[in-house]
Parts: C-alpha cells; sequence; structure tokens
C-alpha cells in the first residue's frame, strides 16, 4: 500500500480538530503515522490551515496519495501549484525563478482574497449585531411603554381617590340645604283651608251673596301672604299657617250659625 496523506481526528465531541499526517495506508485513522506536517481547524470561517509547505511537497513529489480533504487543502496551500510549475521547469517552459515568481504571486492573490472573505464576515456580524441591538432596543421601548403607562394609571387612580377625598371633606364642611319636600308640604297645608272656605263662601253665597263676599276674599289674600312668607322661612310659615287655620275657623263658626238662623225666614 502506498504512503498516504490524511487527517487524524483530534478534540472534544462535537469541536472536531484534525492534524495532517503521512501513514501508512494500512494504518487506522487515528493510529500511527510518519509524520505530521500541519493542522486544520473547521470550526472557523473560513477553516484555519497551518501546512509545512516544503514537507507537503516533498511527499507529493514523492507519490503520497491524500485523501479526498487532504487534497483539497493542499490545493487550498499551492502544493499542486508549484508540482505543477515545477514540471514546466523540466520541460524548460520557463525557470525557475520565473515559477517562484508566479507562485508568489498566485499566494498574495490567495491571501487578499481571503482578507476580504474574513473582512465580509467581520461586516456581517456587525451587521447582524447591530439588527440585534436594534430589536433588543425596541423590545425594551415596548416594555418601558407598557410600565409608563401602569404608573400612569396607577398615578390617575391616585389623583381620582384624593379628588373624591377632599369633595367629601368640602362637602362635610359646607351647612345642610334645606330641602325643598318641606315648603311644598307646607303648601299643601296652607292650600286646604282655602279649600274649606271656599266652600263656606259658596254657601254663604247662596244665602247672602253681598255679605259674605267681603270676608272670603280677605281669607284669601291672607293665604297668599302667608305662601309667600313660607318660602323665606320655615318657621315663620308654620306660625302663619296656625294663625290661617284659628281665623278661618272662626269666620265658619259665625257664617254657619247665621245660615241656621236664616233659613226659617227664607221658607
Amino acid at each position: 500500500m502506498p504512503v498516504k496523506i490524511r487527517l487524524q481526528r483530534r478534540g472534544k465531541k462535537g469541536q472536531p480538530f484534525y492534524h495532517v499526517v503521512i501513514a501508512d495506508g494500512r494504518a487506522p485513522r487515528d493510529g500511527r503515522f510518519i509524520e505530521k506536517i500541519g493542522t486544520y481547524n473547521p470550526l472557523t470561517h473560513p477553516a484555519t490551515i497551518v501546512l509545512n509547505f516544503d514537507r507537503a511537497y516533498h511527499w507529493v513529489s514523492c507519490g503520497a496519495q491524500p485523501s479526498d480533504t487532504a487534497r483539497t487543502i493542499l490545493k487550498r496551500e499551492g502544493i499542486y501549484l508549484k508540482k505543477h510549475l515545477m514540471g514546466g521547469v523540466q520541460k524548460g517552459a520557463f525557470t525557475e525563478e520565473q515559477a517562484e515568481e508566479k507562485l508568489i504571486a498566485w499566494r498574495e492573490e490567495k491571501a487578499r482574497k481571503l482578507s476580504d472573505v474574513k473582512l465580509e464576515i467581520i461586516n456581517s456580524n456587525k451587521s447582524q449585531m447591530k439588527k440585534r441591538i436594534e430589536a433588543e432596543t425596541k423590545v425594551k421601548e415596548a416594555k418601558e411603554a407598557i410600565v409608563l403607562e401602569k404608573r400612569q394609571a396607577v398615578l390617575a387612580a391616585e389623583a381620582a381617590k384624593r379628588a373624591e377625598v377632599l369633595a367629601a371633606t368640602e362637602a362635610a364642611k359646607k351647612p345642610p340645604v334645606a330641602e325643598p319636600t318641606e315648603t311644598a308640604e307646607v303648601v299643601e297645608a296652607v292650600a286646604e283651608p282655602v279649600t274649606v272656605t271656599e266652600e263656606v263662601t259658596e254657601n254663604e253665597a247662596v244665602v247672602e251673596p253681598e255679605t259674605v263676599a267681603e270676608p272670603a276674599t280677605v281669607e284669601v289674600v291672607e293665604v297668599v301672604e302667608v305662601v309667600e312668607v313660607a318660602e323665606a322661612t320655615t318657621e315663620t310659615v308654620a306660625e302663619v299657617v296656625e294663625e290661617t287655620s284659628e281665623t278661618v275657623t272662626e269666620n265658619t263658626e259665625p257664617t254657619a250659625e247665621t245660615a241656621a238662623e236664616e233659613t226659617p225666614s227664607a221658607e
């Protein structure tokens, strides 16, 4: 079996790291090897390759057969390009100095491309970080707005409670206002004797229309005066009502007697 250039796995689980080794094709993957010529780390982007260029070219020129991944690594580092250029030198297409210049130019171009890729990766990472920060700030602002609304609601509720307490204290300090229902009752009480006097005056009008009409008008005027006085103060209204009721009873008694005395004469 020919000598092979292949990778030996190292590293932890889920974190692979490889050694580029020269080993016998009959040996196991992670077994004995002849020489270690470099390392390969696929976890970085782009992958990190550290290779001994001279020893790798030596083993390739000796006929060592690389694996697929090892071949890709050797092509990336320019091992096969140098082998191709050295073949041209042997054929006399160009000199060895020209071959070295071409190889150096290729390496510089390759390094520039790798630097551009790394710069692009860095810029993309920065843009992603910026977007992430903007999203986090938006979420933070939304949370702060919600918290501010809650605080404003609490402050508004406290202000409403304070306003209610102040209104209650001011209402307690004010004197009580008389209710209009009492005046209405007084007016009704005053209005009742008037109906009695009207009935009495009607009876008197049947007997003597001229003599009975005068006290009835006087009583009506007195009742109106009593109503006006009742609107001013409730106490004076009560006294006036009592006086008017007494005067009505005094006036109605003589009219009833006179009516009883005059009825036989009418017959």
